[in-house]
């Protein structure tokens, strides 16, 4: 777990509000409208976010499109609800060859690293750009109400919620 420090402090990551580490690192000076009525915004952001084996990202909703791009370290699993609700997850990463993986906007979805003992460092690029308005952290209650249909759902929705 050594590296992780150094990968840290290289990138001058910061905590993140929802677990992990992270940095902005660009934020288009091209400003769009947004279509959901959200009022202008950059066309998109992209940050380098950090996990732990032993954190994770707690279930979140954003108002656009995310991106991850995998960079460094072990796999990262993300695990999200699709259009009918049912939990779905994807894995990127070196093990699984997938490198890359997008969330839709307005989804609850939720990661963390397939290995305790390792981290996995990832570019995740939003649009249109990010802004901590458009971000909204599940509460367990709310999400086992809406998504708690099985055993699963609920042990994954326990797992990776702060609140």
């Amino acid at each position: 777990m050594q590296d992780i420090h150094k990968v840290i402090d290289a990138l001058k990551l910061e905590p993140h509000p929802e677990g992990g580490f992270y940095r902005e690192v660009h934020r288009s000076e091209t400003i769009v409208a947004d279509s959901k009525g959200s009022g202008d915004k950059s066309a998109y952001t992209s940050i380098y976010y950090l996990l732990s084996g032993k954190d994770f990202s707690a279930w979140h909703r954003i108002k656009s499109d995310e991106t991850w791009y995998f960079h460094l370290g072990c796999d990262a699993l993300i695990y999200f609800f699709d259009e009918n609700k049912l939990l779905q997850n994807v894995q990127i990463g070196i093990a699984s060859m997938n490198l890359q993986a997008t969330i839709p906007a307005n989804t609850w979805f939720a990661a963390k690293p397939i290995h305790e003992n390792d981290f996995c460092l990832v570019s995740c690029a939003v649009a249109p750009g990010f802004e901590f308005d458009d971000f909204e952290i599940g509460r367990r209650e709310d999400l086992v109400a809406e998504f708690g249909i099985s055993a699963k759902s609920i042990q994954i929705i326990e797992a990776l919620t702060r609140v």
